[in-house]
């Protein structure tokens, strides 16, 4: 039997930080044990930086200035997790969906939020045949969209949206940590990335960069440009760490200026938040 050993908040953990899912996905070994990788492509060992393109780290520095504007779509993506919404900051909304778990796993979990400047929703859907051990299941899968207390999830990495950075998967903070580039071809980059300055990524579980040590100095990465010169996909390539299996991360960036308004729930489809939603991401 297959079973994905992810504890409530484990799995609400992973609302921006797709690469948790790795460090939750077992099969039928011991628990903490990591199931073998089977859509992340094998990491490339990490070598010692080499010098930077300067043209090429510049290139890449100026694609993300774009994402600061907050008027995209955008995709994100790991072992047994996929993120993906866009952000319109004209109307301070933003939508997000979020999918851990695979089929034929014992327990899973997809997320649907909405965020504007003062309110937030999340409509919750637990499945799987392990689903009935999560606590309080029946105050969780309601069908509806529950409202969140903001005072209760201002800051908050899992439920919680940041107008003032508006990059859930934080690729500039990524592409800072830059510590080798070059140009492989038109618009396409290659290189390392030191992620050990890049904790504050949403992309990234910190306890993943704790747990790559020195490794986590030089990442490989390959990323896109779109004719514009604005990103359009950067992926990581995770190595192994301990229990966390190699990775692939991939973000993609598209429809800039072309997002729109992120709609309200309607009235009667909504729910205040139960505690033990609050719970699941304690």
């Amino acid at each position: 039997m297959k079973v994905r050993r992810l504890s409530a908040g484990l799995m609400a953990a992973a609302l921006f930080t797709p690469g948790l899912a790795a460090c939750t996905a077992a099969d039928d070994g011991p628990a903490g044990s990591s199931a073998s990788p089977t859509t992340a492509a094998p990491a490339t060992a990490p070598t010692s930086g080499g010098p930077v393109d300067g043209s090429a780290e510049q290139a890449l520095l100026d694609s993300t200035r774009e994402i600061s504007n907050g008027n995209f779509r955008f995709t994100m993506s790991a072992l047994g997790s996929t993120t993906e919404g866009q952000v319109h900051e004209p109307s301070q909304s933003a939508e997000i969906t979020v999918r851990i778990g695979e089929p034929g796993d014992d327990l899973a979990m997809n997320l649907d939020l909405i965020h504007t400047r003062s309110d937030s929703w999340v409509k919750v859907d637990l499945g799987g045949a392990a689903a009935g051990s999560v606590p309080g299941l029946d105050k969780l899968n309601l069908g509806k969209y529950q409202h969140l207390d903001q005072s209760r999830i201002k800051g908050d990495r899992n439920l919680g949206f940041d107008f003032d950075k508006v990059d859930p998967a934080g690729s500039d903070v990524l592409i800072q940590g830059i510590t080798e580039a070059r140009r492989t071809g038109d618009g396409t980059y290659a290189g390392t990335l030191d992620l050990s300055k890049a904790a504050e990524a949403g992309s990234l579980d910190p306890a993943t960069i704790t747990a790559l040590g020195g490794q986590a100095q030089a990442v490989p990465f390959t990323a896109e440009l779109d004719p514009q010169g604005r990103l359009s996909e950067l992926v990581l390539e995770i190595p192994a760490a301990g229990q966390v299996a190699a990775q692939q991360i991939r973000m993609t960036y598209s429809d800039y200026g072309n997002a729109t308004a992120a709609r309200k729930p309607p009235a009667d489809q909504v729910v205040e938040a139960p505690p033990e939603l609050y719970s699941l991401v304690d």
